[in-house]
């Protein structure tokens, strides 16, 4: 290890660490917009009846795409208007942190998609489809926000581990066996945990910004 090496990587840190209050007011307003597309994805996907198990995975990972490019223009407009490099080392270091956790629920995402392809019962929601893969996104979504918060301040971490809780408390609760209440309960999850928890947690952020202190 050279010491240019661990220099480099140490004041990289250390900007981290300043540009910590940074990053929890450019969460708020991603937060925020994420929650409300959530919600809306979840509503309008109910009303229309997409039940059928590969256009329902198929419509959340285009709600899924379509969140994160929102969150994406978010930040860099903040980037810009705080005249930073929008991908600066720090940037680098919270995408490398998140990606493995998210690419694992793409490529869960995918891989269910190829599974129901030409079942028979493709036209049957079923409990993997509808529940138990968006309780695995939501784990693995917790586990990047998680990741994410070694470079933010206390409270995304406990927002991460609070997805994960609830994920795990989804798969305790077991199996539900009636198909019709699957779609709903998918719906269910998907806009309360992506859109209702995170309207409610970008709300909080805006509202504390003010007395915003060190943690």
């Amino acid at each position: 290890m050279s010491d240019q090496w661990a220099a480099d990587n140490l004041q990289t840190i250390r900007t981290l660490m300043e540009r910590a209050a940074v990053y929890r007011r450019a969460l708020a307003p991603v937060m925020t917009v994420t929650g409300v597309i959530g919600m809306v994805a979840a509503f309008a996907g109910w009303k229309t009846e997409i039940v059928v198990p590969g256009p329902f995975i198929l419509y959340w990972l285009c709600v899924a795409l379509v969140a994160l490019g929102a969150g994406v223009v978010l930040i860099r407009r903040q980037a810009i208007q705080q005249g930073e490099a929008f991908w600066s080392p720090p940037t680098r270091r919270v995408a490398q942190a998140m990606l493995p956790p998210l690419f694992a629920g793409l490529a869960l995402g995918a891989v269910a998609l190829i599974l129901v392809r030409g079942s028979d019962a493709a036209a049957v929601p079923g409990y993997w489809s509808h529940v138990g893969l968006p309780l695995l996104w939501v784990m693995l979504y917790g586990c990047a926000v998680h990741a994410a918060g070694f470079f933010m301040k206390r409270g995304i971490r406990v927002f991460g581990w609070l997805m994960v809780i609830l994920a795990c408390l989804g798969f305790a609760l077991g199996k539900p066996e009636t198909a019709p209440g699957l779609a709903d309960l998918g719906y269910g999850i998907m806009g309360g945990v992506f859109g209702l928890l995170h309207t409610l947690y970008g709300i909080y952020l805006f509202a504390t910004e003010p007395r915003d202190r060190p943690e």
